[in-house]
């Protein structure tokens, strides 16, 4: 079985390993694609040696699960898996996978399980506090990135009223097409969003500080999701400001943590793919490489020379 594992020198490397050996609530999945995301790339940076990553797959299932739960023998499925994602063989839980319909590609598939769910989670998060997303002013910032797309584009779906925050005029093209009613450009002007606010709702993802700026403009009783830190882990706030401002919340969303307690990754994922099989939700733009080709993808993530999602393909 052929798998990235990071090397002696810390680099990833394609090397032959053992074949996983499922557990009984597990399948066995002869992976198709892969997704790259921002956090799992940045783990890779500085791991131990032997260590193995990954988390979205989309492929055929080969084995079925021995406890008969989850799908048969040649069903082609999405999944989510904490680790080793990255292989052309992977035992995946059932509970986190989900059938992907004959009219889905399997590259469009493996798009959605990091990012559709980060983003699925965050909207809803905000549904139930705010009871209601129709007419709401939602702030998405990081637009171009995998879970931004799926956010603005799922906030959409609730009837909210969405501004995507980019750096760039090039970016907002990028924006629109993810169904963002208005497009806020940081570039040369910090403060881009502050004019189309009061956000009820802000989805979070850039950090530093793009998340002071985002607490200052929430509106009274809105809440801030964040799920992300691309730009930095440390933000400096005025406290007094912010609860004097009125009653705001801001909340934690990590994926991983969410499928524990929230929903089960393999009905949210059945959910995503019946959006999309529908018409009703677009993925974002993917980019298609080589599986080979996973390390420079990685890079180029880092980067930041990638929009939407970065899909490696396996023969």
């Amino acid at each position: 079985m052929r798998a990235f594992v990071v090397d002696a020198d810390g680099r990833l490397a394609l090397q032959e390993c053992p074949p996983p050996v499922p557990a009984a609530s597990e399948a066995l999945v002869r992976v198709a694609a892969v997704s790259l995301n921002r956090g799992e790339v940045t783990r890779a940076q500085g791991a131990k040696p032997g260590t193995r990553l990954g988390w979205d797959v989309a492929g055929e299932v080969e084995v079925a699960a021995a406890d008969g739960s989850g799908p048969p023998v040649g069903t082609r499925v999405v999944g989510l898996v904490a680790s080793r994602g990255w292989a052309d063989r992977v035992a995946v839980p059932t509970s986190q996978l989900a059938k992907v319909p004959d009219a889905i590609a399997l590259t469009t598939a493996a798009s959605l399980p990091v990012a559709g769910l980060t983003a699925l989670y965050a909207v809803r998060r905000g549904e139930v506090f705010l009871g209601s997303l129709l007419g709401r002013r939602v702030l998405v910032t990081g637009t171009t990135g995998g879970v931004g797309q799926f956010a603005a584009r799922l906030a959409r779906l609730s009837g909210a009223r969405v501004t995507a925050l980019v750096r760039s005029a090039a970016d907002a093209p990028l924006a629109t097409a993810a169904g963002a009613d208005a497009v806020a450009i940081t570039d040369g002007d910090a403060d881009a969003a502050r004019a189309l606010g009061p956000y009820d709702l802000i989805i979070e993802s850039v950090g530093g500080s793009s998340l002071a700026r985002s607490l200052d403009m929430l509106a009274p009783r809105g809440i801030c999701v964040v799920f992300g830190v691309s730009a930095d882990t440390e933000a400096h706030i005025d406290a007094r400001a912010f609860y004097m401002a009125g009653a705001k919340t801001i909340s934690g969303l990590a994926v991983f943590e969410e499928i524990k307690t929230a929903e089960p990754a393999g009905r949210a994922l059945a959910l995503l793919l019946a959006l999309v099989g529908a018409g009703r939700l677009e993925p974002p733009p993917t980019e298609t490489r080589p599986f080979a080709r996973l390390p420079e993808a990685a890079q180029d993530l880092l980067a930041r020379r990638v929009r939407g999602k970065l899909i490696l393909t396996l023969e």
